[in-house]
């Protein structure tokens, strides 16, 4: 299970931090065009991006999840879990910042954009280059953890000689 938890992880992790990073590059492109240019892209991304972003961060959030779960008690635990809480942080911050802001933007009108369309944009372009960081960091931590040895922790001494004890 543990194979499959790291394999699932390390690809939808991957994927969904390669997606959000073509975003960013496209986001940061986009800002020396006008109003007009950037509501029609945007409208665009819209379309279905969002499905894409959900069809590779939850299996990643899963997966990391059962990950933590099967290396509890090995020396990767720590990294496993840092790589699921960048996940998390990754969904909240989506949930609270980008999704409004995507559900806002659903509505503008390419020929007649709002008057404060910049500081829509770039709140959302702060926060998702906040989120590219995170989910980049999650994979990287990821793969990181799949190259290092799973050893088991050692059980301390006064387990080892209670469990010595109820043998005998």
């Amino acid at each position: 299970m543990t194979k499959y938890a790291r394999f699932v992880s390390l690809v939808c992790a991957g994927l969904f931090a390669g997606f959000l990073t073509s975003v960013l590059v496209l986001e940061l492109s986009l800002r020396g065009f006008d109003s007009t240019v950037y509501t029609q892209v945007r409208l665009v991304e819209l379309d279905s991006l969002d499905k894409l972003a959900v069809a590779t961060l939850l299996p990643a959030l899963i997966a990391a999840a059962v990950l933590v779960y099967q290396t509890c008690r090995t020396d990767t635990r720590w990294s496993t879990v840092a790589a699921l809480a960048l996940l998390v942080f990754v969904l909240g911050l989506t949930l609270i910042v980008n999704l409004p802001v995507n559900s806002d933007q659903l509505h503008w009108n390419a020929e007649s954009p709002p008057s404060n369309w910049t500081d829509v944009r770039d709140r959302w372009q702060i926060a998702h280059a906040v989120r590219t960081v995170a989910a980049v960091l999650a994979f990287a931590v990821l793969a990181l953890a799949a190259s290092l040895p799973r050893a088991r922790r050692s059980s301390s001494p006064n387990t080892s000689a209670r469990r010595d004890r109820l043998r005998a």
